[in-house]
């Protein structure tokens, strides 16, 4: 594109060729574009996800459930390859009519609860089992301050930095200077706020810190977007500090392994319906096996 401007026409229209990465994915409607049934596994928790900040927030919180010994959270865990389309198959809309990872069916109730938004669903099982939500009205409200912080402040770091920094079919100083600007804001107020508080919302882990790890931390550490030069990442050591204690929890690092499709083998978990799954059946271990068969 030679003319760095752009008029918006009187009535947009949608330009299936153009959008940079993921635009084959995204479209202004909703609902399904194929009949596909969702799998459903044994347990009454099932979730329907991908490895994505968003769907590791959920798997790190089934998994803490789990690490406290609280054998009802136990569930099953299927991919949805949202580069294919799964998301809008007709099983998966039923339970999430925005069509995006994660989504959470409780079957332990009758009828079936449908959960969707990863905050949300961090909630519901905060409040099912009664963990990781403060009970002290305080703490509970500081807890839900940071959560709803997230929920709000993600969207601009990924729609919109992620976006036009690593995404985007062409780079622009524009959007990039205002996200950057933007996103470096978070990261200060992150940093402020761990100054003076060991986790995200005071003394206590919670779905806060569950929350913003998957983002923030994979930010700071290079991980997503390739941008911790670029930003800076290292002048924020208190968030640095907070990422890395989260990082060694064993629950962490088995939720982040859940659904993931890429990267190394030995830290891809495509299904995951037993603890003993992340012993025997990740993609390197399977890959043996047949490799032996």
């Amino acid at each position: 594109m030679t003319d760095p401007t752009y008029t918006p026409p009187k009535v947009w229209t949608w330009d299936t060729e153009r959008g940079g990465a993921f635009a084959n994915i995204n479209r202004p409607i909703a609902g399904p574009t194929h009949d596909k049934e969702l799998p459903v596994g044994e347990h009454p928790l099932q979730l329907y996800s991908l490895a994505t900040p968003n769907g590791v927030k959920v798997t790190i919180m089934l998994e803490e459930l789990l690490e406290k010994g609280i054998k009802e959270a136990d569930y099953d865990a299927y991919p949805i390859r949202i580069t294919e389309g799964d998301q809008f198959g007709s099983g998966f809309v039923e339970v999430n009519p925005n069509s995006k990872i994660p989504a959470l069916l409780d079957r332990s109730v009758e009828p079936a609860i449908r959960v969707f938004e990863s905050g949300s669903i961090l909630l519901y099982l905060a409040e099912k089992f009664g963990e990781f939500l403060p009970s002290d009205i305080a703490k509970r409200t500081e807890a839900l301050n940071w959560l709803f912080w997230q929920m709000g402040s993600a969207p601009l770091l990924g729609g919109g930095f992620g976006h036009f920094y690593a995404y985007a079919p062409e780079k622009y100083e524009y959007p990039i200077n205002r996200f950057t600007m933007e996103v470096k804001r978070q990261l200060d107020v992150l940093d402020r706020q761990l100054a003076t508080t060991k986790y995200i919302a005071g003394d206590e882990y919670t779905i806060a810190d569950m929350a913003i790890w998957p983002w923030y931390g994979a930010l700071v550490t290079n991980k997503v977007y390739d941008a911790a030069e670029f930003l800076e990442a290292h002048t924020y050591r208190n968030v640095i500090r907070w990422t890395e204690e989260i990082a060694h929890r064993p629950a962490v690092q088995r939720g982040r392994m859940v659904n993931r499709v890429w990267g190394d083998p030995g830290e891809q978990l495509h299904e995951r319906h037993d603890a003993s799954d992340f012993e025997n059946r990740t993609e390197e271990k399977l890959a043996a096996i047949l490799g032996h068969s």
